[in-house]
């Protein structure tokens, strides 16, 4: 049977949409997906445009094995929670079954309530607390492959073991950026480390990181520790190679990303360690998806939140083909437990599943950034130093986050 369906890109002020497949005029949806992502703040590159593509590419290649129509819209949430609750509220009373990827921890907590309320569903693709799948975990919520948890323990870990055992932390001040730092700590703490200051910046209002730059100089510390990411990110490791930090001290972005590699350029970012769930030259399955993925977004290659955007909306795709369209519009919660109780497989991360927390098991891989002598082009830009397994990166399972996987 020949499958008609529609996606639509909506913007945040107005919630327009405008169709990106053609549909006859009088079918309507079954399904409904939101892409809730930053569209123009810090985050914009790491998730963003290349976010929503992403599903939208998850769409096409799903889309003649669906007995339903599907609508994608998107809309820039701000990296505001209350932006992002009120729109979220109203796609769900709209028709909207999902929202996905919603990057910024803060707007993902405040968006997965509402799903919650509202028994939708959250398939988060980009933002990293690790309270969404433990001490605020919800059975309507989904994380896809990395938390603050797996980023300490992965990247802290290794830093730790090599030797770096003292850390002056920058860190965002909000729940992201505190929730890495904290996890961190523990790490560096446990491994009998010490830790000589965190400072804690606004967020997203700081561009001049001197100030702070300064004081974990003059600290002592072998290891400057980010917890924060996308454009600060950036900024602090543009600003402590100005300073002359990188020579006295350990630079250790504890989330950062290929594009932020690539923005930043080799000159100053080789011999940095980063811990991504993807990586576009990683084997032939994920060099395959990059391939496809770049018709769509060709400036901008994709990292382990765009890969998560795909994997995640594929899944739940999967999923709803299994249920039947009317079934997975039911309750959010009820095809939340499906999409656990179905193994995982896709392109971009290959075989794996989805734990009774709504936490994504994949393993994790440790990189070093290359040199400009060793990389071959303008995207190779990792080579891989460890990998591994989900049990050694994922948080334990929270006694209070044991939900139905049927």
């Amino acid at each position: 049977m020949s499958i008609s369906r529609r996606g639509l890109i909506g913007t945040a002020a107005a919630l327009s949409a405008t169709p990106i497949l053609h549909a006859r005029a009088q079918a309507k949806p079954s399904i409904k997906l939101g892409v809730l992502t930053d569209l123009s703040g810090t985050y914009r590159d790491n998730t963003g445009p290349t976010s929503v593509a992403a599903a939208r590419l998850a769409l096409e290649e799903m889309q003649t094995h669906l007995g339903f129509d599907v609508e994608i819209i998107s809309a820039d949430h701000q990296n505001k929670p209350d932006v992002a609750a009120s729109l979220a509220r109203q796609w769900f009373d709209q028709g909207v079954d999902a929202v996905i990827d919603v990057p910024t921890s803060s707007v993902a907590l405040a968006v997965a309530e509402v799903a919650k309320e509202k028994d939708k569903m959250m398939l988060n693709a980009s933002a990293t607390v690790a309270a969404l799948t433990d001490a605020q975990c919800s059975p309507n919520s989904i994380v896809w492959s990395f938390d603050t948890y797996e980023n300490a323990h992965s990247t802290g870990g290794a830093l730790m073991a090599a030797g770096n055992t003292s850390w002056f932390f920058i860190t965002a001040n909000y729940a992201f950026g505190q929730s890495l730092a904290d996890l961190t700590k523990e790490v560096v703490l446990k491994g009998g480390g010490q830790v000589k200051g965190d400072l804690r910046y606004p967020f997203p209002d700081t561009t001049d990181f001197s100030s702070y730059l300064t004081q974990a100089q003059a600290s002592g510390a072998k290891v400057l520790g980010l917890a924060n990411a996308g454009l600060d990110t950036q900024n602090c490791i543009k600003q402590a190679a100005e300073f002359g930090l990188n020579r006295t001290m350990k630079i250790a972005p504890l989330l950062l990303f290929i594009t932020d590699v690539h923005s930043l350029g080799l000159e100053t970012c080789a011999g940095l360690t980063t811990t991504e769930t993807f990586y576009w030259d990683l084997n032939d399955r994920t060099r395959a998806f990059t391939k496809r993925l770049l018709v769509k977004s060709p400036k901008n290659y994709p990292n382990q939140a765009h890969a998560s955007s795909y994997g995640i909306t594929t899944h739940f795709l999967k999923t709803a083909q299994a249920m039947g369209g009317a079934e997975a519009k039911k309750s959010g919660r009820a095809t939340i437990a499906r999409m656990k109780s179905i193994p995982t497989d896709d392109d971009a991360f290959g075989p794996g599943r989805v734990r009774e927390d709504g936490r994504g098991e994949f393993p994790a891989y440790l990189f070093q950034i290359k040199t400009k002598a060793e990389s071959k082009g303008d995207w190779d830009l990792y080579k891989l130093v460890t990998t591994t397994p989900p049990s050694g990166v994922l948080h334990p399972v929270n006694d209070k986050c044991h939900f139905p996987t049927k």
